[in-house]
């Protein structure tokens, strides 16, 4: 075992070289891609400023494979696999085991899902002795999870009190309104209850892991310090613990049903005594590898994605103080992800602001930016970009994304170049294709007032 003194000196000598190297990530820095034997893609962005690397490995097994009884399987299996690791290449680890030995080698493993997939990363230094070690402790964690019936026991109850907990609160009850009336019952809108949990057994945990985590489904995107040699050797010691198919064909998996769009506008007002009304209005917007996205970019940072330079910010906050902050977001992914505007504001005049919410949405669908408005946002945007891409860390979550969408290895290289390209009329154009003001989801929790109706 190596001494804890010489990990905790190596990782901080490697901490010091990043204020030396900070800059390396703004450079373009050229991304390699393959596929494996055994069928996983790779994706590769060499950084050599720290001895350090970083490894996502992307499975299509997130919220959208759950069924629908068992709401919260994926998350809940991505879970478990750190709690602990089966016998095989090793002594058997229990979670204490399991977490020791990787704070031994100065490095973390960890699972997790969200709707579209299950993802594990690992970050190791890179030191000859290290890395081998780390890359071989991942393997077993990846390839033998024990989902020990005991830790799940434990943690079901655990989860079952949060969700009771969470159940208190307005922003919770709100957000399962929203997302249900939103969603309708495609997948995205599940949501994990005390119900659902009851359900999950160990045995599903290991099922929905198996058909789901296989070498020939594994998208990896790596950003350190390694050679595009070492990177595949990396990949393929990471993976060797999962059953191998022969060849590198994998079964399709069954088709997800799209998110269906609203057939009329849903006005929900749920009583709650709170001092602050919880608001969330939106309806379906639209999927990742829809060619509107840097249009629906650009023109939702000008709507409510802007913080206080945002039209929904003037008219709601600094206009008629109705709320401390209002925002929008779209939520892209695999299938059409939630249009949200959400704000707090005071339960007597919720009504009011969410009609004011409403006008600035139709107006703007209706007319799009202003041309002083969009330079605006587009040079906001382009200056922002380098804190996008200014650590390995936010550098792999960008490469992950291009591997996980299927984005041009040069997407990065292009990025300003697309927001710049963007027109007052390719904003108009875009919203007016995306989003159905007379279709929208209203939900209010806490108002004392009614709120606006269609």
């Amino acid at each position: 075992m190596i001494p804890m003194k010489i990990i905790a000196t190596r990782t901080l000598a490697a901490c010091a070289l990043a204020l030396l190297y900070s800059q390396a990530a703004l450079a373009a820095i050229p991304i390699q891609h393959w596929t494996q034997a055994n069928g996983a893609k790779v994706w590769l962005a060499e950084s050599h400023g720290l001895p350090m690397v970083d490894v996502q490995v992307d499975f299509d097994a997130g919220g959208r494979r759950d069924p629908a009884q068992k709401a919260g399987l994926a998350s809940i299996t991505a879970r478990m696999t750190s709690k602990g690791v089966a016998g095989n290449g090793g002594p058997a680890l229990d979670e204490n085991q399991l977490s020791e030995a990787w704070a031994d080698l100065g490095g973390s493993f960890g699972g997790g899902a969200g709707q579209d997939r299950m993802s594990f990363s690992m970050r190791s230094l890179t030191y000859p002795d290290l890395l081998p070690k780390a890359a071989q402790l991942a393997a077993r964690q990846l390839g033998a999870p024990s989902f020990p019936e005991p830790i799940w026991m434990r943690d079901r109850e655990r989860a079952a009190a949060a969700i009771r907990e969470a159940n208190t609160r307005p922003a919770t009850i709100a957000g399962r309104a929203f997302a249900s009336a939103v969603y309708g019952n495609h997948p995205y809108g599940f949501e994990t209850t005390e119900a659902s949990l009851a359900q999950i057994s160990v045995a599903d945990m290991r099922d929905f892991y198996r058909r789901s985590v296989e070498p020939c489904r594994a998208k990896v995107s790596i950003v350190g310090d390694v050679t595009r040699a070492q990177a595949d050797a990396l990949v393929t010691t990471q993976l060797a613990g999962l059953e191998q198919r022969p060849g590198a064909a994998c079964e399709a998996l069954p088709a997800v049903q799209e998110v269906a769009a609203l057939p009329a506008g849903v006005v929900q007002a749920i009583p709650f005594r709170s001092a602050q009304a919880h608001v969330l209005i939106g309806q379906p917007g639209y999927k990742r590898s829809d060619p509107d996205f840097f249009a629906l970019t650009v023109g939702n940072y000008i709507l409510g994605g802007g913080g206080f330079v945002s039209r929904l910010t003037n008219e709601v906050r600094e206009k008629r103080g109705l709320s401390y902050s209002v925002y929008s977001y779209f939520a892209p992914g695999l299938h059409a992800g939630a249009f949200t505007v959400g704000m707090q504001t005071r339960p007597d005049q919720t009504a009011q602001a969410v009609q004011v919410s409403r006008e600035v949405l139709n107006r703007f669908v209706t007319e799009g930016p202003t041309e002083a408005e969009l330079k605006a946002a587009r040079d906001n945007l382009v200056g922002g970009f380098a804190l996008r891409i200014d650590s390995n860390r936010k550098l792999l979550e960008n490469i992950a994304n291009i591997a996980w969408n299927n984005l041009p290895l040069d997407y990065l290289d292009s990025w300003t170049r697309q927001v710049e390209r963007v027109t007052v009329a390719d904003v108009r154009a875009a919203f007016a294709r995306k989003l159905q003001p007379d279709r929208l989801v209203v939900v209010t929790v806490g108002a004392s007032d009614a709120p606006a109706t269609q």
